[in-house]
């Protein structure tokens, strides 16, 4: 199937053509029609799977051939997503694609001055892609109207929730017209995300490509057994002796990230660190240098590395392995995409033997081991236990005491208030 069996006008198709794409990929095939039909979609699809244009191409197509019933230029389409940096990669796509259909779109998100954002709405849109949180904020401002959406997508619903965006999703929801068109992606068809499409969809027709729990069978997955004080010195062996140019790696946490940023720094690596404690802005650098190809390594967390998407990254390093099993599926996703090969390697300690034993169960394969000379483990070495990120928040809320805005209080309360609010994805 060709990019023009599919009804997308020439503008579109001469943009997707400029991209260098003919043939649209297994979600963009089955998703683009559904969504032309104007009908709700629930579709499961990994980040990596082409589903990011497999909305946005419908979305300007349906558009650019019919007019607001105002006659002006009102806001019909929002997406939502979980983070920053897939609302931005979603901007992206729509500026890509539908750059000769004259359409007009903006990306709004919390960490950067809401002013430009305002000032861009105001100027009228077509496309709105926005994170809750600073949506919810404009929203009470009243510096947005969504009185006029025809269109709305929720991206990476299953992340949505684990973040804790239920309570603004429904508040968005709440204030949108009654009638309109649902499109709601997620990595899983979890029983949350089948409850969230009950109350929003309305007979949705149903997509899913390849199961949410598979490996993309592209990538080449390999563990390296050694001691946790090793850690650091294999991944810069890796790095130097393999010449790698590229390469994402996952730590558990933001001070694991930071702190080896350090170390591969001392080493003569280039790197930086992405996560949720960083500005928005040294995000962004961050991001535009390691796919410039200024960086050799990007370190990330598993919240900060949703929606990262990087053509042909030939390497995704788990420094620590993920708390949750199925994140380990959507870190190594990063690589081995379009059609290109990926290379996914373990750094494994003896503290982590239980959450890879986890990981091989789910992803019902046993994952080949190679034991690099001159880091062998220490057969004798006792696991010591993980402090895992929720045991650490708790513990953190215990031994801070915090008023109902967030702050710590000057003097403990005798109840504690609301737990302060996340600002990474307002």
């Amino acid at each position: 199937m060709l990019f023009t069996d599919l009804g997308l006008s020439e503008p579109i198709l001469r943009a997707i053509a400029e991209e260098g794409y003919t043939s649209p990929t297994p979600i963009q095939a089955k998703s683009i029609p559904a969504v032309l039909k104007g009908g709700d979609l629930l579709a499961a699809a990994q980040t990596g799977t082409g589903k990011t244009a497999g909305f946005t191409l419908p979305i300007l197509q349906c558009l650019s051939t019919t007019k607001a019933s105002s006659g002006k230029r009102v806001l019909r389409v929002l997406i939502l997503t979980p983070t920053r940096e897939l609302a931005a990669q979603v901007q992206e796509s729509v500026l890509t694609y539908g750059k000769y259909t004259g359409l007009k779109s903006a990306v709004i998100f919390g960490g950067v001055g809401a002013n430009p954002q305002i000032k861009a709405i105001a100027a009228g849109l077509d496309i709105l892609v926005a994170t809750p949180g600073r949506l919810l904020d404009l929203l009470s401002q009243k510096c947005v109207s969504l009185d006029a959406i025809e269109i709305l997508v929720l991206d990476e619903a299953d992340r949505m929730l684990d973040m804790g965006f239920l309570r603004d999703i429904k508040k968005i929801l709440a204030v949108l017209p009654k009638q309109r068109q649902n499109l709601l992606f997620s990595a899983t068809f979890s029983t949350e995300i089948k409850a969230l499409a009950d109350g929003l969809l309305n007979s949705p027709a149903l997509i899913e490509v390849a199961r949410s729990n598979s490996a993309n069978e592209a990538i080449a997955q390999l563990i390296h057994p050694v001691d946790r004080t090793k850690k650091h010195p294999l991944l810069a062996h890796l790095i130097k002796s393999n010449n790698w140019k590229q390469v994402l790696v996952f730590t558990r946490t933001k001070h694991g990230a930071n702190k080896l940023v350090t170390q591969l720094e001392k080493d003569g690596i280039t790197c930086m660190a992405i996560h949720g404690n960083k500005s928005q802005t040294a995000r962004t650098k961050a991001l535009a240098d390691f796919k410039a190809g200024k960086l050799t390594a990007l370190v990330a967390t598993d919240i900060a590395a949703r929606g990262i998407d990087i053509d042909q990254l030939p390497h995704v390093v788990n420094y620590d392995l993920p708390n949750v099993s199925e994140d380990y599926v959507h870190r190594i996703g990063r690589t081995g995409r379009a059609g290109s090969n990926g290379v996914a390697v373990s750094l494994v300690c003896v503290d982590e033997h239980q959450m890879l034993r986890d990981i091989e169960k789910l992803i019902k394969q046993k994952l080949p081991q190679e034991v690099i000379a001159g880091f062998e483990p220490d057969p004798h070495a006792v696991a010591q236990p993980i402090q895992l990120r929720s045991q650490q928040h708790q513990q953190s809320r215990k031994l801070r005491p915090q008023g109902a805005s967030g702050a710590p209080a000057k003097k403990a309360p005798a109840k504690r208030g609301s737990p302060p609010k996340r600002s990474f994805n307002h």
